[in-house]
């Protein structure tokens, strides 16, 4: 049998992924089939499962690839902007809505809660960082601590993603992100 290159095994993850993505975002966590996934990835159950091992470990890599995305726009950008990202690109992130699914599988399912949150590391970690950094620059306001800041901004976020979930217009939200915006920023007038 010919040995498929890491190159070939990354794009066919990649591929995986992305057709996962899609069929979550279309038919939630509970409707994205085995049969539906091999659908919209153009690939076999055995090559899903070779790559994720389970419908719950394409899911679980599907919030790992989020969260590092979007950790890389908070680490230079800030949590703000990832939720701008959104906002601009919410096809790109129509799967999130899923989390509706998700809120009840992490209360009652604490092996998914442990395994969810800890691809949430990252994320929160870049968070944090950002808001210290510019908290240290004399940036941020003072009044609340960063733990606060970054609770406020999280609350922001998943109500943006509930809204974008259940098919709410994402027009002016914008105009509300600068409002967030100036709320944590140190007022300098």
């Amino acid at each position: 049998m010919p040995k498929v290159s890491d190159q070939a095994l990354a794009l066919r993850r990649h591929e995986i992924l992305d057709g996962a993505r899609q069929c979550f975002s279309e038919f939630g966590y509970e409707g994205a089939t085995v049969s539906r996934l091999e659908t919209a990835t153009g690939k076999s159950r055995g090559a899903i499962f070779h790559h994720f091992g389970s419908k719950e470990g394409l899911f679980l890599a599907l919030a790992e690839d989020d969260a590092a995305s979007m950790a890389e726009i908070a680490e230079s950008s800030g949590l703000v902007e990832v939720m701008r990202d959104i906002v601009a690109h919410p096809d790109k992130h129509e799967w999130l809505g899923t989390r509706l699914e998700i809120a009840r599988k992490l209360r009652s399912d604490a092996e998914f809660r442990f395994k969810w949150l800890e691809h949430q590391d990252r994320l929160d970690e870049a968070v944090q960082q950002r808001l210290l950094q510019t908290s240290s620059s004399g940036s941020l306001r003072g009044d609340y601590s960063v733990r606060t800041m970054q609770l406020f901004l999280e609350l922001i976020l998943d109500g943006i993603i509930v809204r974008l979930a259940s098919g709410r217009s994402v027009e002016e939200l914008d105009i509300v992100l600068d409002l967030v915006e100036d709320s944590v920023r140190r007022n300098t007038k």
